[in-house]
């Protein structure tokens, strides 16, 4: 029997990994930081971890390597990617896979300016132009600030007037980056591919989809992804992704921009797997079983997510 840990167990990409494991014969291990959280509704056993950027977190997560004998390690949250990422070495030699992307994606991904400016060296329709100058008139009005570090949609802000612009002027460069606005929030788009070793795409899944206030995705529509495939291809072929990537679209006078690309395993993992594309299933047979990954049949359909009650009774109860 194969045992997974999986980081962030407590938040929605880790209990959604978990979903997507649970009942096929391994042994699943959650961490999180949280005393009170429904990981234990997903996971076999739980785990409370020190913080992932402390001191003490890298030794007590090899310590339950080694207590486990761990066989995969999935995160499913960014600041684990992160540490994991400068620290591949270390885990690895514990006997353990860690699922990562390569590791220069990730370190391009952790900042989205360097991201950029690795993306402005290749001659693309793909990309959405960029810039840290605090200069209001650099880009036609409506445009965005968001966050250089960081995933998902979280902390970006449509800028409309001169006015609102002057709140976020100051920290541009530094901490935040301007970007040109482009399309309909109705027309965004969440692609996830798996590469093997050699980024060739195996699988891929595209949905349109309508993020929550939180930047995850809250409702969801299969689509064709034969449309996606020309950009994957070409963006692999520039940033060579490994494993589970999941690539953010708008499209835009109709052609596809790319917002961002998640070097893991995304936040609508246990909505596509209801849809046949299991990418952490995929992830455990293709690095830890050595199974060629062909393309799953994509069941049509949509989703919604909404807010579901885990009630734990006192023993006393029971």
């Amino acid at each position: 029997m194969k045992t997974i840990l999986v980081s962030g167990a407590s938040g929605i990409v880790g209990y959604g990994i978990l979903r997507c494991l649970k009942n096929r014969g391994y042994k699943l291990i959650g961490t999180t930081i949280y005393n009170n959280s429904p990981a234990e509704c997903f996971a076999d056993i739980v785990e409370i971890v020190p913080g992932s950027s402390s001191a003490e977190y890298l030794p007590y997560l090899i310590s339950l390597i080694k207590k486990y004998r761990i066989n995969m390690l999935i995160p499913g949250i960014e600041i684990d990617m992160s540490v994991w990422n400068e620290h591949r070495k270390e885990i690895s030699e514990q006997g353990a896979y860690v699922l990562l992307n390569s590791a220069e994606l990730i370190s391009l991904c952790l900042d989205k300016w360097k991201f950029y400016q690795k993306f402005a060296e290749y001659d693309t329709c793909y990309r959405i132009e960029s810039s840290i100058e605090a200069d209001y008139n650099k880009f036609n009005v409506p445009f965005i600030v968001k966050p250089r570090h960081g995933f998902g949609s979280k902390g970006v802000v449509k800028i409309e007037s001169e006015r609102m612009f002057e709140q976020y002027k100051a920290c541009i460069g530094d901490t935040l980056m301007m970007q040109e606005y482009i399309g309909y929030e109705e027309e965004e788009y969440t692609v996830s591919g798996f590469f093997d070793y050699k980024s060739n795409l195996c699988a891929w899944m595209a949905m349109r989809r309508k993020l929550s206030g939180g930047g995850f995705t809250e409702t969801a529509e299969v689509v064709s992804a034969d449309e996606f495939k020309p950009a994957i291809m070409e963006l692999a072929d520039i940033f060579h992704p490994v494993g589970p990537t999941n690539f953010q679209f708008r499209r835009d006078k109709g052609i596809w921009k790319l917002l961002e690309i998640n070097p893991r395993i995304s936040s609508s993992t246990s909505i596509r797997t209801a849809f046949g594309y299991n990418e952490s299933q995929m992830a455990v047979d293709y690095f830890l079983n050595h199974k060629k990954i062909v393309q799953p049949e994509i069941i049509k359909g949509h989703a919604i997510r909404y807010t579901e009650d885990f009630v734990f009774y006192d023993s006393n109860h029971i």
